[in-house]
C-alpha cells in the first residue's frame, strides 16, 4: 500500500492550510501554464527574476511535470508564489543533472553561456534518482513576511507534489542565509547543493541542497496525527516565521 496515495487525507491538509490563509485574506490558486506563470512573476513589483527552470523561453515543463501556486489578497495583488516540476532521473541523479545544467536549460549548447557553470558537493544529491520534485521561485510580498504564508505556500506545495507524483526525493536549493532565519520546511540541509553561475541570467549564488525523502514526504500526510502536526505552526503566536 505504500505506492498509493491518499488523496482524502491529502487534500483535508490541503484545505486546512487554505482555511487558515483565507482568515487573513489570502486565497490560493493553482496554475500549470508557465507562459502565464512567466507573465505573472515579470509584472509583480518587486519579485525577483524567475530562474531559468521555470522559465518557459528556457526551460520547457511537459503537461503532468509542472505546476506553480499563486496568492492574491482581497484586492487580487499577488501575495506569494513558488512553483515546482518534477525531475525523471531514472538514468542519472540530481547532482549531474545540477552540472550538466540541464535542470537549468532544455538545450544547454543553445541556451548556456560558455562562461555558465554548476558545482554540485552535496553528498545526498548524488543518491538522488529516480521521481525528483524541485521546488523553487517561492516568493512572499514584505508586508506579509512574519505571518506565516511562507509555511502555509510550502506545506500547499508539498501535499500538491506528494499528490501529483509521489516523488523519490522533494527538494529545492536554499541560500544559507534562509537557513538561518529557521523557515524552511525541510529537515535535511546541505552545503554544495549548488555553486551557480549563469552568466546571462546575472545569477552568481552558493545554496545549499534542501531535501526529504519520499517516504519522510508521505508521513506527513498518512501520520495519525498529521493534520494537529500542520494546524500549530500555521499562525500561532508563539510560532510565527521571520519570512
Amino acid at each position: 500500500m505504500k505506492g498509493i496515495v491518499n488523496p482524502l487525507r491529502v487534500s483535508r491538509c490541503l484545505q486546512i492550510h487554505e482555511d487558515v490563509a483565507a482568515r487573513k485574506g489570502i486565497r490560493f490558486f493553482i496554475g500549470f501554464d508557465f507562459h502565464e506563470y512567466n507573465l505573472i512573476t515579470r509584472t509583480t513589483p518587486a519579485k525577483e527574476r524567475t530562474n531559468p527552470n521555470f522559465r518557459s523561453d528556457r526551460s520547457r515543463v511537459e503537461a503532468g511535470e509542472g505546476y506553480w501556486i499563486i496568492g492574491v489578497d482581497k484586492n487580487n495583488d499577488v501575495a506569494g508564489l513558488e512553483a515546482a516540476r518534477l525531475y525523471r532521473l531514472s538514468h542519472s541523479n540530481f547532482a549531474e543533472h545540477l552540472e550538466s545544467l540541464k535542470a537549468f536549460y532544455a538545450d544547454p549548447t543553445r541556451h548556456a553561456h560558455p562562461q555558465d557553470r554548476c558545482i554540485c558537493t552535496a553528498p545526498t544529491a548524488k543518491k538522488m534518482t529516480g521521481k525528483v520534485a524541485y521546488h523553487g521561485d517561492l516568493w512572499v510580498r514584505r508586508d506579509l513576511r512574519g505571518q506565516g504564508i511562507r509555511k502555509i505556500i510550502t506545506r500547499i506545495t508539498h501535499g500538491v507534489s506528494f499528490a501529483m507524483w509521489a516523488p523519490d526525493f522533494l527538494c529545492a536549493l536554499v541560500a544559507r542565509s534562509t537557513l538561518d532565519k529557521g523557515v524552511d520546511d525541510m529537515p535535511h540541509h546541505e552545503a554544495g547543493g549548488a555553486v551557480l553561475q549563469l552568466v546571462d541570467e546575472d545569477i552568481v549564488e552558493d545554496n545549499w541542497l534542501s531535501w526529504l525523502t519520499g517516504e519522510e514526504l508521505r508521513s506527513r500526510f498518512d501520520g495519525q496525527d498529521s493534520t494537529e502536526l500542520l494546524v500549530v505552526p500555521s499562525f500561532s503566536p508563539a510560532g510565527l516565521d521571520p519570512t
